[in-house]
């Protein structure tokens, strides 16, 4: 694959998804960094997660050691504290009147791919990378294509520059991102990313299954779940 010249800079959590998007970008882009927040989360645990995967991701694929540059981590307090949902407080996840689950951030997509241009800007990058995802997901409209394609609109015209928003996961269900991970650096990135990754809502870290750690019944968990057995069937029968 041919190396794309311009700089990346990964919205990177410390979960799967956003490991994902990592190694994607790190497969594609010549210069790749990244980019975290800290909004008050329950389950901040995967902050501590984020140091851990960038290292054990240079330390496996040399390759793109020589790509990963600097990580930012931004303090977005100010998010968790006017909002009211089961993502910012020690409250049970449910279903609300409107359709969305409680652990729905509102504006918090927006927020951070709106922090993430500004750095991008004084960086000199000029793509964002994040892990938002319209197939299996809780139903977020931060994440749909359509937000995403108009908030890359607005942050061009607003820094008078190009920013390309990219989305790798976008149409991919659970299982198909545990095959592109697999795609992208075989069966040792996927080990990785059981291992090192953090996606459990309630920030539970000590309980291991085969597709990693978690509560393993809150919805993120029961998404990674479904997902990997999903794509263990779909290896068995190829």
């Amino acid at each position: 694959m041919s190396q794309d010249p311009r700089t990346a800079l990964v919205v990177f959590s410390g979960g799967q998804d956003s490991t994902a998007c990592l190694a994607w970008a790190l497969s594609r882009y010549s210069h790749v960094e990244t980019i975290g927040f800290d909004y008050g989360q329950r389950h901040k645990v995967e902050l501590d997660c984020r140091g851990r995967i960038r290292t054990e991701l240079a330390h496996a694929f040399p390759a793109w050691a020589s790509r990963l540059g600097e990580d930012h981590l931004l303090d977005l307090g100010l998010l968790g504290q006017i909002s009211d949902t089961a993502l910012t407080e020690s409250r049970a996840i449910e279903m609300q009147a409107n359709g969305l689950p409680n652990t729905f951030v509102p504006g918090r997509n927006l927020l951070f791919l709106n922090f993430a241009a500004a750095l991008a800007y004084r960086r000199g990058a000029s793509v964002l990378v994040g892990g938002m995802c319209e197939t299996d997901y809780s139903g977020y409209p931060d994440c749909r294509d359509n937000t995403l394609k108009a908030l890359q609109v607005a942050i061009s015209l607003g820094l008078d520059s190009p920013m390309t928003i990219e989305t790798p996961l976008m149409w991919l269900t659970k299982a198909q991102t545990w095959a592109l991970s697999e795609t992208l650096g075989g069966q040792a990135l996927n080990e990785l990313i059981i291992e090192h990754t953090h996606t459990c809502y309630l920030g539970d870290r000590s309980q291991r299954h085969a597709w990693g750690y978690g509560c393993g019944h809150c919805p993120a968990c029961e998404l990674r779940r479904e997902g990997f057995t999903q794509y263990q069937r779909d290896k068995g029968n190829a």
